[in-house]
């Protein structure tokens, strides 16, 4: 092991040391105390098994991730990356198809290792909780399913980022950040029709009070969609969620079907009346900007490391194939991903705030909101004391009671029956 190899296990270690304190000063911030705000909503035994469901996922997440880093930091030290290199160049195919060989090999094996962390949480915790709807079937379809699409995307995009590395030496970072920007908004337009459709059934909402009550707020607000849509969600979780996706006249909003059982009309329209907020606020083009601005630094300073030839004596190898530098790379960069994932975070707590406040002045239904909020956050059993360096690090919503506090604060502009 030489000073290059210490130096990348020092970075991966750091990043699992931060986030580990994370989830342990978390778990010291649990109080017994239920919150005046939701007298109405938990009782002691529904309180105390939210507690426990938080103890027992944050306990199983140190021990996955602490796995995962001990594997990791095996590999490297025993050579892995070198002799799976030597197994791909072996087959005697061309530079790009040996590198996605190497990467094939890589990601397949790291995600048979995660299989049985998957299955615990999802059939042992999710299940003991009474969360979990999933079968086997299920589980095992989902898992090919993603994987043949990480497989597809991730091909297309680490195929091209070897090619222009190696056959464009000026600015290679230049057009891979191009292609890739394409690349992404293609994925941002088909994956509402062609990815998402994989996993659950999306089904026109049917005439009613709700559909009514939407449809006249969306017109309000001269808001244009697709359309209303529910989806399956029942038939993996009774947890409780709703989104946009799409853009332009392609927009739709979806509704989870354990989401519609749960709230009133008003609640829902409520929700979705925040998430409109976010596109008329231009939140999703801030972060998608935001997302392409991280894409080019990072380009950028693999663009810097792709060459280096201590980047592939940290990982032991005999050769330093371009393909295996990209790999190497996320494991130098993890660091400086911490950190524009924190700068992340931050904008979108603040855009929350934003669109929970858009919901109120213009739905003006802040009680219905808070409500929805809370049943929410019971349903899901959130967390409702985190801990603020947790929130800091991997928060991408306000605590729900500083959400609530906020909404109070609001202060509409024209008489509504519906104040607190």
């Amino acid at each position: 092991m030489n000073i290059y190899t210490i130096i990348i296990l020092s970075f991966i270690t750091m990043v699992y040391i931060v986030k580990t304190l994370a989830n342990f000063l978390n778990l010291k911030n649990i109080s017994n105390n239920i919150p005046e705000e939701f007298d109405e909503y938990f009782n002691g035994i529904k309180y105390a098994k939210s507690q426990q469901y938080l103890k027992e996922n944050t306990k199983f997440s140190i021990i996955s991730s602490t796995f995962i880093l001990i594997v990791q930091v095996f590999f490297i030290i025993i050579g892995g990356y070198n002799y799976v290199n030597n197994v791909a160049t072996s087959l005697g195919f061309g530079t790009i198809l040996t590198g996605l060989i190497f990467t094939w090999i890589l990601f397949l094996s790291f995600e048979i290792i995660k299989i049985p962390f998957s299955a615990y949480s999802i059939f042992v915790i999710e299940e003991k909780f009474g969360f979990n709807k999933m079968n086997v079937k299920i589980f095992i379809s989902d898992f090919i399913k993603s994987l043949i699409i990480t497989i597809v995307v991730g091909s297309i995009v680490f195929s091209t980022t070897t090619w222009f590395f190696i056959n464009v030496s000026k600015n290679a970072w230049i057009y891979i950040f191009i292609i890739i920007i394409i690349f992404k908004l293609i994925i941002i337009f088909i994956a509402p029709v062609v990815i998402m459709p994989l996993f659950n059934k999306y089904t026109p909402l049917e005439e009613g009070e709700l559909k009514t009550a939407v449809e006249k707020y969306t017109k309000q607000e001269n808001f244009k969609m697709k359309g209303l849509f529910k989806m399956d969600n029942s038939k993996r979780s009774t947890k409780s969620n709703a989104f946009f996706t799409g853009f332009s006249k392609y927009r739709r909003i979806v509704l989870f079907d354990t989401l519609i059982k749960k709230h009133t009309v008003e609640e829902l329209t409520s929700i979705l009346a925040h998430e409109m907020g976010h596109f008329k606020l231009g939140h999703i083009i801030k972060q998608m900007i935001f997302s392409f601005f991280s894409t080019g630094i990072m380009l950028f300073i693999l663009s810097l490391f792709i060459n280096k030839i201590w980047l592939y004596k940290a990982f032991l190898m005999q050769t330093q194939p371009i393909y295996a530098g990209i790999v190497f790379f996320d494991f130098l960069y993890a660091p400086i991903s911490l950190i524009i994932s924190i700068i992340s975070n931050y904008f979108s707590r603040k855009y929350e705030y934003e669109a929970d406040s858009y919901s109120v002045t213009t739905y003006k239904h802040p009680k219905d909101m808070v409500n929805a909020l809370k049943k929410l956050s019971v349903d899901n059993f959130s967390n409702l004391y985190p801990h603020s360096f947790k929130v800091f690090l991997e928060y991408s919503h306000p605590p729900i009671l500083k959400r609530i506090k906020a909404i109070k604060k609001i202060k509409l502009t024209s008489e509504n029956n519906n104040v607190f």
